[in-house]
């Protein structure tokens, strides 16, 4: 029975894609990518320069748009969905290609559980995360010994309580709140080390190397780290 392959492409560099994903990119009869109204794709563009004749290959945009209207994201998830299992039961196997990792804040999340309960076979491959690969390239290690790790959406409610919590702070989908979270951190400018890496690993990175450094109109493609000072 053909299957739905929920494929992490990493954050940016190509060359982060795992040989599992790059082999089941090749395999696959229809490679799906999630349309959000942005130019250029962002996951279709890692995948193209890591998999050899990738162009070639059966391509097909699924309109997923950003948005926080719950009756449009379902709508566009069913619709999803149900291309998808369309397509499995022609018999074809199918990748969809995720920026990051699928179990981190994916879109892919919601078309996994859709497609899976209506009892297809599903398999989730794993990709680097963001917030990994921007650690690496910040030349540091998130946690050490007894730290705790906390990863948070940062375009939501309850950032600053989280800022409370004990350890490393990973701040995520940050977009336009940047400018506010810039204003919480300098509130306790004691207490914490700040670091930004913007478009990690894709072309225009840059990096952040204090909380006065980083730019408030950055693009949605920023992570943000927080360490207690020791």
């Amino acid at each position: 029975m053909a299957t739905l392959y929920g494929l992490g492409v990493g954050p940016g560099d190509p060359e982060l894609m795992t040989l599992k994903a790059v082999r089941l990119i090749q395999e696959c009869d229809i490679i799906a990518v999630p349309k959000s109204g942005q130019s250029i794709n962002v996951a279709y563009t890692i995948a193209k320069k890591a998999v050899p004749d990738f162009e070639q290959k059966h391509i097909v945009e699924l309109d997923l748009p950003m948005t926080r209207d719950q009756q449009k994201l379902e709508q566009s998830h069913e619709a999803a969905a149900k291309q998808v299992t369309d397509w499995l039961d022609e018999g074809k196997n199918v990748a969809f290609l995720t920026l990051g990792d699928p179990t981190i804040y994916s879109t892919y999340a919601y078309i996994h559980k859709l497609v899976k309960g209506k009892g297809y076979p599903t398999e989730i491959v794993p990709g680097i995360p963001s917030f990994c690969a921007v650690s690496a390239r910040l030349n540091d290690s998130l946690t050490e010994a007894e730290e705790e790790l906390h990863v948070i959406p940062a375009s939501y409610t309850g950032v600053e309580e989280a800022l409370n919590l004990r350890g490393t702070k990973v701040l995520m989908k940050s977009g336009k709140s940047i400018s506010e979270i810039k204003q919480l951190l300098k509130k306790k400018p004691d207490q914490f080390t700040v670091k930004m890496v913007e478009r990690c690993g894709m072309e225009g990175e840059r990096v952040f190397d204090s909380i006065d450094q980083i730019d408030e109109n950055a693009s949605y493609f920023s992570v943000i780290i927080v360490r207690e000072k020791k």
